[in-house]
Parts: C-alpha cells; sequence; structure tokens
C-alpha cells in the first residue's frame, strides 16, 4: 500500500494531479482545496500523504483502485474521519471538501449545519449526520495550522463565502459555459470565496464576479 508518494507535479486537472515519479505518472484524486494549493506547481516536486480506496462494482467485475492525496498526514486522518460519516462515501468526500479541513472541522465543532450545507453535495440532512458523528472528534483539526505546497505552516485563510447548496458547482459549469477554461473559471471563484459575503445564487456569484 503506498501511504506517502514524492514525484513531480506533470498536471493538474479538477480532480486530480499527475505525479511524476520516475517512469511512471501516477494519477492521484484531490479534494478542491488541495487543488487550489497544488494548480500553479507544474514542473514542481511535491509528496502526498495518501490512501487507496477501491471505486466501482464488485459484482458487476468492474474495480479500479484510486489513490487520494493530501498535503500532510492530519488533512489525510481528517479525510479518513469524514468517510466515516453514514452515507459519505470516497468520492462524496473529495468533492465536499472545497475548504481547509480547519474550517469544516470548526464548523462541524460549533455545530454549524447551516454552514456545512455551503460545502459541494452537502445537502441538510447530511449535514447533520456529520454534525452528531463528529462533533466530539474534531478538536484537534480545529487547531491545526493550513499548509502550503511545501509542507509548511501557512497563514489563517481569509473567511470564507457562504455559498448556499451546489451554487458555487453551478457557477463553475457556468463560467465553463461563457468560454472560460477550468483554471480560470477556478481562479475567479477563489477571488468570490474570499471575500466572505453570501451568495444564494449562482447568478449573484456571476454578477459578483463581472461586477453587474
Amino acid at each position: 500500500m503506498i501511504t506517502r508518494i514524492t514525484g513531480m507535479v506533470n498536471r493538474v486537472l479538477d480532480e486530480e494531479a499527475r505525479l511524476q515519479v520516475g517512469a511512471l505518472e501516477y494519477q492521484v484524486l484531490i479534494p478542491e482545496f488541495v487543488r487550489r494549493i497544488v494548480q500553479h506547481k507544474h514542473g514542481q516536486e511535491l509528496s502526498f500523504y495518501t490512501m487507496h480506496y477501491l471505486d466501482g462494482d464488485p459484482s458487476r467485475g468492474k474495480v479500479v483502485p484510486r489513490l487520494v492525496g493530501f498535503l500532510s498526514e492530519m488533512e489525510l486522518e481528517f479525510f479518513e474521519l469524514f468517510c466515516t460519516v453514514d452515507g459519505v462515501g470516497t468520492r462524496k468526500a473529495l468533492k465536499a471538501l472545497a475548504r481547509p479541513i480547519k474550517e469544516v472541522a470548526d464548523a462541524i465543532g460549533r455545530q454549524d449545519s447551516k454552514w456545512l450545507t455551503s460545502l459541494p453535495g452537502v445537502g441538510a440532512s447530511t449535514a447533520e449526520k456529520i454534525v452528531a458523528t463528529l462533533k466530539r472528534k474534531v478538536t484537534r483539526f480545529t487547531v491545526a495550522q493550513t499548509t502550503r505546497a511545501d509542507g509548511a505552516a501557512g497563514e489563517e485563510p481569509a473567511p470564507a463565502a457562504v455559498i448556499g447548496g451546489d451554487v458555487l458547482e453551478e457557477a463553475y459549469h457556468a463560467l465553463m459555459a461563457l468560454g472560460h477554461n477550468p483554471i480560470e473559471a477556478r481562479n475567479r471563484l477563489d477571488r468570490v470565496m474570499a471575500t466572505g459575503k453570501t451568495f444564494t445564487s449562482a447568478e449573484e456569484v456571476l454578477r459578483e464576479i463581472y461586477g453587474k
């Protein structure tokens, strides 16, 4: 089992990084908050702390081993804990973690289900399950420092914007439809997330981006 992998970043896509290790290129699935850190690290050497999971339907004989990566062991530990919530599998957890683990852990610790519904794919029912399951298990993650791509401690992130439901994802696809490439669309959404404002629709997000 691969628990850590170090190599040169060849590409960073929407949900994965391609890491060159010797003659081999590895696909490492990453959540959104990690993608933001590594997206401009092409050609640089990085290390990911990793876990394996099997993706697919065993009954149909279609199972593919996947590698999931994070920049610190603590991030990986939180991800594994997050996956223990009933109804939250590996894929759903990867999609949901659009914000740094400290912010997610803070919300769980203060039992803020409304904030949790701002994470992609997390509805009200799932948010309640997350709080009920993890509220007594996240204290050490709430005091964790953020990490940069080089593994060093970073500055505390600015307060995240509050964007309900799947609005962030809808806004992303709208930007793509308007002709932006994936990196441009993500960068524009990153700036929206840094405003700390509240958005209830993709239209409001687009108005913030274009100043209308």
